[in-house]
């Protein structure tokens, strides 16, 4: 059981919740400073003009509403903007929301009646999921849009997802014994004006793209490795010279899973052995092509980089992301841009970029894996049947390429595109949002470009006959992919198999080198 509320809520519990359906229970402390908060908020607000309380909204904040429609106003806020497009979000994200704007909530500084938080328990732990669409927000004063399909269904109207199936959100509440929340107070507000959306689907986003950096250090050392490549591109001694952290512990990952290996070679055996210096050509290279000898060069800024990501998402995600912030402690209520994605959105742009050119590493990767001319050890498209007759590797290579490119073009800024809107008085947004979106797209191709580079793998691996010869991480990992992918003689339709092999990259354990060996 996962407590929200406690303390912070680190990256470790959240991903137990979104992807291994861990129950979540609120923290009882916290949960009774959220009725003082509200209290406060019902105290402080009388004779007062806040905004969003008796105001209106946006542009319209000049606006002041009478007593008798106040409740009114915060159900006219959700249902004016309930008007998402596009895809709806899957499931699992939107139960990330609902996390992120929870643990938001259990903050204490929205003014929020306790109803809501229970609520948003009973939601995740029951597994319905809001419909809320991809398109809609600009991530300004929050992820308007989206959130607001959250409140539409909180206040139990709209669609849910439930059992894989959309249905009427009354009809499902009314199934699973839930009741619709009361509005008491600004809940309308505090559910719409945060960014809990962008929030959500980054976290999944730096713990997907986590995923992605282990079994890209898995595969660069399985490439070094079946093509005998020297161990002193990823030694300590070099590495250790370069002062970058993400460097050296992708070397030291590689040295891990490589420790037991009999195909690796040590320089000194070969190159630096006056016996072998009698040629003018030497067949073998003294240097491997960049993609396998920079990998921890490669490898090292997208570890960085997925550390500083994972680091301001859960900043965010244990942060107070609603306007105006009510102050119990200091007896205010303060009025500001907490809602602003900027954070989200600059960290999701260089993630996108960074698993961007994983990918092109493991393009690259396969390339020369498929290119009998630079790795003058495998046949062409590593086809283990008849050249000419077959075909092996050759049109799943075509997919690897188009989807790498794909995610180039995908790698433009979102952080930059800027747009006014809402009467010039949103003049500045981050596109928080889209910028998650995207980022989650590149990485959902990042998985399909490693699948084949992994099918590959295991196919060169099969015509060299070298699986004793094999470290025991490498051994593993063919092993398991042999199970749901039999080498392959005959041309057959692969694109079955690519999403087994798609699935297994997603939910096997990640092969870091605890793991591995």
């Amino acid at each position: 059981m996962i407590i929200v509320g406690q303390s912070t809520l680190p990256i470790h519990d959240f991903a137990e919740v979104i992807f291994n359906h861990q129950q979540i229970t609120l923290d009882p402390t916290a949960l009774d400073k959220v009725q003082v908060n509200y209290n406060f908020l019902q105290k402080f607000s009388s004779n007062k003009l806040i905004y969003g309380i008796n105001t209106g909204f946006g542009p319209m904040a000049q606006y002041k509403i009478s007593d008798d429609s106040l409740l009114q106003l915060q159900y006219n806020l959700i249902r004016s903007h309930s008007s998402g497009s596009g895809n709806l979000l899957p499931a699992h994200l939107v139960k990330a929301l609902m996390v992120a704007r929870l643990n938001s909530f259990m903050q204490a500084r929205s003014g929020i009646h306790p109803d809501l938080v229970h609520l948003l328990v009973d939601l995740i732990n029951k597994n319905i999921a809001p419909c809320i669409f991809e398109h809609g927000g600009v991530g300004a004063s929050g992820d308007l849009v989206q959130l607001a399909h959250l409140g539409l269904v909180l206040i139990g109207e709209g669609e849910v997802i439930f059992g894989g199936v959309v249905r009427p959100t009354a009809e499902v509440f009314a199934e699973q014994n839930v009741k619709a929340l009361t509005i008491h107070g600004r809940e309308g507000l505090a559910i719409i004006n945060g960014t809990s959306a962008m929030t959500g689907i980054g976290m999944t986003n730096v713990i997907r793209a986590q995923k992605l950096l282990d079994w890209s250090v898995m595969l660069s050392s399985m490439v070094n490795e079946i093509v005998e490549a020297y161990d002193d591109h990823f030694s300590y001694e070099l590495n250790i010279v370069k002062r970058h952290r993400g460097q050296n512990e992708i070397g030291a990952q590689m040295r891990e899973i490589l420790k037991d290996s009999k195909l690796i070679r040590d320089r000194s055996e070969h190159l630096y052995n006056p016996d072998n210096l009698d040629q003018e050509v030497f067949e073998d290279k003294v240097q491997e092509y960049y993609s396998l000898r920079c990998v921890t060069q490669i490898l090292g800024p997208i570890y960085d980089t997925i550390q500083q990501a994972g680091e301001v998402l859960e900043n965010e995600l244990n942060s107070v992301n609603d306007n105006p912030v009510i102050d119990h402690e200091n007896n205010n209520v303060f009025h500001g841009g907490n809602f602003h994605g900027d954070y989200v959105s600059l960290e999701m742009d260089k993630l996108k970029i960074a698993i961007t050119k994983l990918s092109m590493l493991s393009e690259r990767q396969l390339n020369y894996l498929l290119n009998q001319k630079l790795n003058q050890k495998f046949p062409p498209f590593v086809n283990l049947g008849v050249l000419g007759l077959n075909f092996g590797m050759q049109g799943v290579q075509f997919t690897a390429v188009s989807t790498v490119a794909e995610n180039q073009t995908l790698s433009f800024p979102m952080y930059v595109h800027s747009i006014p809107n809402n009467n010039d008085n949103q003049d500045m947004v981050s596109m928080g949002c889209n910028a998650a979106l995207m980022t989650k797209k590149v990485i959902d191709n990042s998985f399909e470009v490693l699948t084949i580079q992994l099918m590959t793998i295991v196919q060169a691996i099969e015509y060299m006959g070298c699986q004793d010869k094999l470290s025991s991480a490498s051994a593993s990992v063919y092993n398991q992919v042999r199970e749901i992918f039999p080498a392959f003689i005959a041309d057959v339709p692969q694109y079955k198999t690519q999403k087994k092999i798609k699935d297994f990259l997603e939910t096997a354990g990640s092969f870091t080198p605890a793991q591995a060996s």
